[in-house]
């Protein structure tokens, strides 16, 4: 179902000349108040040329109101059958100075220059929030700012080619403010790489070291995989333990990731150590135990304490097959605390996040905690990979991070996500995501497409409520095509298919998109 916005009045105000910036705004209107007006257009009903309380600049006839609201039956949207350049504001005078926060319920069919939210003449910088690309499902978004001069402007922006739309509703102005403490990446990749010869560059060019070349876009936390034995060597716990102490001399925090695995775990292989091969379940929970100890206690004595552990890697269907399957959920819980007390017992402040795959599926979500819950699980941050490709629609990814966080009173975050700059191989191993029918609609296969979703994706976990919403890991920033640094850690001629989801490009130089480690 489309939901392409309909002209339903006849007369408009003719449009200015298309390309009129919108950097100046006219004298300010008359309707300035110290609350916002008509925050959810149902003041006017269909087809109002300028709603009560708003005022327009621009292609004015390219903004108007229509049924169809988020909440109400009506809504603000920007469209027309030509290229245009819009702005519905909203000027408010006499407030109390100090936070406040713009919330937006809003729709976009992509393809726009820009489509966002701004707070501006507030008496600091400018705040922007761009508006995702949903053309069904509504997705709340937020913008913080700082009132220092006693006034605000709230602008909806449209520069938009022709037949580009927007949808925008029930906003409110609120004290209060928002952001995300976690713009992070999984590094695991990075010490095979090195070893393997892989190099790394600064967006100009110059060969560096990979971690402050991240570190100086704002990357502040980093994710590390540690498996038990693997074929190859790394990953292990001398190479966490390394990699450990680079990470902290960037001053990023460490999130180290246990999969209780030899090799690869998720929700389709969660296969035991070779070490561990045969133990009974008892003597598995002592084993979750002093791996997990063993490692963190480690990196505590070298003075690089975790500061988040998972337990556990993408663990829908439990972990430790099949011991610590779903199947058996008093023996998962008896497993997962088994991990949760070895952390504990190195750092008490250590977080402790629960990894599902999935983070579309609310109802998936919800079965798992629930039963979690039931059995008396100890967790202290939810965490959910989310890739748009496979796990559903952004709203859908909403809904569910929202659900999450209310319905178990815990922090979120996205454990993993990422999105393709080119659709080519920089090897000869065909690519996970390789084709535009396999991409997100409005987010294409390129540097500014990849930017657009890290952006998009960070803004919807800073916008879950009571400020619940920790940030995102970017999975896996240092993965380029690198001989010998391929998928199976048993075999050294397999190939990387993730390279085109790297944050350095096929020349080795950082991508501009690595500025979404700055978003708020």
């Amino acid at each position: 179902m489309k939901f392409h916005p309909r002209r339903t009045i006849t007369a408009l105000l003719p449009p200015l000349a298309a390309g009129l910036a919108l950097t100046a705004l006219p004298a300010q209107t008359a309707q300035a108040a110290s609350t916002l007006t008509n925050g959810g257009f149902e003041s006017d009903g269909t087809g109002a040329a300028v709603p009560a309380g708003w005022s327009e600049y621009g292609d004015t006839g390219a903004s108007y109101t229509e049924a169809g609201g988020h909440g109400g039956s009506y809504r603000l949207s920007h469209y027309s059958a030509s290229a245009y350049k819009v702005e519905t504001y909203q000027y408010l005078s006499g407030l109390a100075n100090g936070n406040y926060t713009l919330t937006a319920w809003v729709r976009s069919g992509g393809g726009q220059k820009a489509a966002y939210m701004a707070l501006k003449n507030c008496g600091g910088a400018e705040q922007r929030t761009d508006l995702p690309v949903s053309s069904s499902g509504w997705i709340r978004i937020v913008t913080p700012v700082k009132v220092s001069n006693n006034q605000c402007t709230i602008s909806v922006n449209s520069d938009a080619n022709a037949g580009n739309w927007i949808n925008v509703d029930d906003l409110t102005f609120t004290p209060g403010t928002t952001g995300t403490s976690i713009h992070g990446a999984d590094i695991s990749s990075l010490a095979k790489s090195e070893a393997k010869g892989g190099v790394y560059r600064t967006g100009p060019g110059t060969a560096g070291d990979a971690l402050p070349i991240l570190t100086s876009y704002g990357m502040n936390y980093a994710r590390l995989k540690v498996w038990v034995n693997p074929a190859d060597g790394f990953n292990d716990k001398a190479h966490v333990l390394a990699m450990a102490k680079r990470v902290k001399a960037q001053g990023m925090k460490l999130l180290v990731d246990f999969h209780y695995s030899d090799t690869w775990a998720d929700p389709g292989a969660q296969k035991k150590p070779a070490a561990w091969s045969g133990h009974t379940y008892s003597q598995l929970k002592t084993d979750v135990y002093t791996h997990t100890y063993d490692v963190l206690n480690a990196l505590k004595a070298q003075g690089t304490t975790a500061d988040m552990v998972q337990v556990g890697n993408e663990i829908n269907g439990g972990m430790l097959w099949s011991e610590g399957s779903t199947d058996n959920w008093t023996q998962l819980a008896g497993l997962l605390n088994s991990g949760y007390s070895a952390v504990k017992a190195v750092n008490p402040s250590t977080l402790v996040a629960l990894h599902l795959a999935k983070g579309g599926d609310k109802a998936g979500t919800e079965w798992w905690f629930d039963n979690a819950v039931a059995q008396g699980v100890k967790f202290d941050v939810i965490g959910l990979s989310y890739y748009g490709y496979w796990h559903g629609a952004l709203s859908d990814f909403q809904t569910t991070l929202d659900d999450a966080a209310a319905r178990y009173g815990k922090p979120v975050f996205v454990a993993e996500t990422a999105y393709p700059f080119r659709l080519d191989s920089d090897d000869a191993l065909t690519n996970q995501i390789d084709t535009t029918g396999e991409l997100v609609p409005g987010y294409p296969a390129t540097v500014a497409g990849q930017t657009k979703w890290m952006n998009d994706v960070t803004s919807i976990v800073e916008a879950v409520p009571n400020g619940r919403g920790l940030g995102v890991f970017y999975w896996e920033a240092t993965w380029t095509a690198v001989p010998g640094n391929g998928w199976d850690p048993a075999d050294a001629g397999s190939g990387n298919g993730w390279e085109n989801q790297a944050l350095f490009g096929y020349d080795d130089k950082a991508l501009s998109s690595m500025t979404w480690f700055s978003h708020r």
